[in-house]
């Protein structure tokens, strides 16, 4: 009996897409509505992301804007963003909250490369820990006596393909994060 890798399989899918959603949120240059997805307002005591409280929308390449379905937040969400690691500080007309992204210089893309990298070393760290969770299983199914050395040889040398096809999906997501970083 093999190993059911679906499980591990589902689990390194999941690695992936938080991935993909973590390097969203990073900044590179242009408007991105992805970067206030870290941002939450206290709403009636709720802490609720910005999206879920008003239209985001991107108006031109450098600027946001964020119009609140209910006007009195207005306050609020300016004091998040202001209060939040965007280090950008919005502008707020009495209507509408405008973000102007201000171009970024060299340096700061450098330092965003090597957060983008990071963030990619983690991911894969984690689908490394995955793979040695599953032939881990597949060891104690083997120890147990539910598959032999060969199914046991078999699982692990699919388990390692699965990691290998998840990494190169990473190094290839990092890869274009950081294109797009360097071109602005």
């Amino acid at each position: 009996m093999k190993l059911n890798t679906k499980e591990f399989e589902e689990k390194m899918k999941k690695t992936v897409s938080i991935y993909e959603r973590e390097i969203a949120t990073i900044r590179a240059g242009r408007a991105n509505p992805a970067v206030l997805d870290k941002i939450s307002v206290d709403y009636y005591g709720a802490p609720t992301p910005i999206n879920q409280l008003a239209t985001v929308s991107v108006t031109d390449a450098r600027t946001l804007v964020i119009q609140p379905w209910d006007n009195s937040l207005l306050k609020t969400i300016d004091h998040a963003i202001q209060a939040s690691d965007l280090g950008i500080m919005p502008q707020n007309d009495g209507k509408v909250i405008r973000i102007t992204f201000p171009p970024l210089t060299e340096e700061r893309r450098r330092e965003l490369t090597k957060q983008v990298g990071r963030m990619g070393e983690d991911a894969k760290i984690s689908i490394r820990n995955i793979r040695r969770d599953a032939n881990d299983k597949a060891k104690e199914m083997k120890k147990k006596g539910e598959m032999t050395e060969d199914e046991q040889k078999a699982s692990e040398k699919t388990v390692q393909e699965l990691t290998d096809k998840y990494i190169k999906e990473i190094d290839a997501l990092t890869a274009k994060k950081n294109k797009e970083i360097m071109e602005i």
